[in-house]
């Protein structure tokens, strides 16, 4: 794609992400009619638009609870995408991501110790701060293993990340039989991932995950760049690939656990996006964390859309829908690799 098409695309990526997030607020177990969408949303201002009023229950649903649904959707989907594509650049495997990682996966353990062990001990911020303390555990095992791995090959860095994960994992099903059995149920969210906590004063931690990542993006985009073509190039050009590796999983390991504290775990966003937008956009990171972060926006509003229309009026968890679409990507990205000569 050429610089002077990609703010088409953008514009055409930006109202296929305004279509989704009016569907997603329009679809429910008490569909809302689109125009009178457009009437809640507008609110006071919507007789000055030449919308009709709609009912005050209407306007509490679209306001209070769909609205700020759709709006975390758009969020997490942005910056588990660009989370995604700096990983895959730290690492140089195709295969990183937050959930493969193990990012996901520690700030998940972190939330369900929470629930099951200690309680909200500091109140309304012990969920998100369990969660951040989680996911930068994780990221410190991870990066200590991958420094230790870095000059044997790309499957050790997948094997890293897995293995971290599986531990976080084990760690959060022990936590589960072995706390309250009482919150079995709430610990089910958190691994499967779902948006039924969003409320407009949790929104700002998700806006903080996508502000951390689009700031850390901006001031670093050139070094990120130097980074693709291989760590002596990048040492040749002032950069120290070790330490910048490490600030990538500090940022992704923070800006996941913003996430996963509001969604649970919801995976393989991170992995498919960036394979997605790559031929469309090249693999620098001004126009690739841009595109990610619109076509994660797009890819999580739609999986929110298909949880709740698939077997309405019951609601599927979103991590069901993103992992088996996942799924279909990694057989379909296998299948087209070709085989080794």
């Amino acid at each position: 794609m050429t610089h002077r098409a990609f703010p088409f695309a953008w514009l055409g990526g930006s109202l296929l992400v305004l279509l989704l997030a009016l569907t997603s607020v329009a679809k429910g177990s008490s569909p809302v009619p689109l125009r009178d969408v457009l009437s809640a949303v507008a609110g006071p201002l919507a007789p000055r638009l030449g919308l009709h009023p709609v009912e005050v229950t209407v306007q509490r649903i679209v306001q209070e609870l769909r609205l700020p649904r759709a709006l975390l959707a758009a969020m997490v989907g942005a910056g588990l995408a660009m989370v995604g594509a700096l990983l895959q650049t730290a690492t140089r495997n195709d295969l990183a991501d937050p959930f493969l990682f193990g990012l996901s996966s520690g700030a998940s353990a972190g939330a369900v110790a929470v629930i099951t062990t200690t309680g909200e001990w500091l109140g309304i911020w012990t969920l998100p701060l369990a969660a951040l303390a989680g996911g930068l555990l994780s990221a410190l095992a991870v990066l200590l293993m991958v420094n230790r791995s870095r000059n044997e090959g790309p499957e050790k860095l997948v094997l890293a990340g897995l293995a971290t994960s599986f531990v976080f994992g084990a760690l959060t099903h022990y936590l589960v039989f072995a706390g309250d059995q009482r919150a079995a149920h709430s610990v089910l969210f958190w691994s499967l991932g779902g948006l039924g906590l969003a409320r407009w004063d949790n929104l700002a931690l998700a806006l903080a995950g996508v502000g951390l990542l689009a700031l850390y993006a901006a001031a670093r985009r050139h070094a990120l760049d130097g980074l693709l073509a291989g760590d002596e190039t990048a040492q040749s050009l002032g950069l120290r690939p070790d330490r910048l590796r490490a600030e990538i999983f500090m940022v992704s390991a923070m800006a996941t656990a913003c996430f996963v504290s509001l969604t649970g775990v919801i995976g393989f966003v991170g992995l498919m996006v960036p394979h997605l937008v790559r031929p469309l956009c090249g693999a620098l990171h001004t126009r690739l964390l841009a595109a990610c972060a619109m076509a994660g926006a797009a890819l999580l509003l739609a999986s929110d859309i298909a949880c709740r229309t698939l077997l309405s009026p019951q609601e599927l968890p979103i991590g069901i829908v993103t992992a088996a679409v996942g799924a279909l990507f990694v057989i379909a990205l296998v299948l087209r690799t070709p085989p080794a000569p």
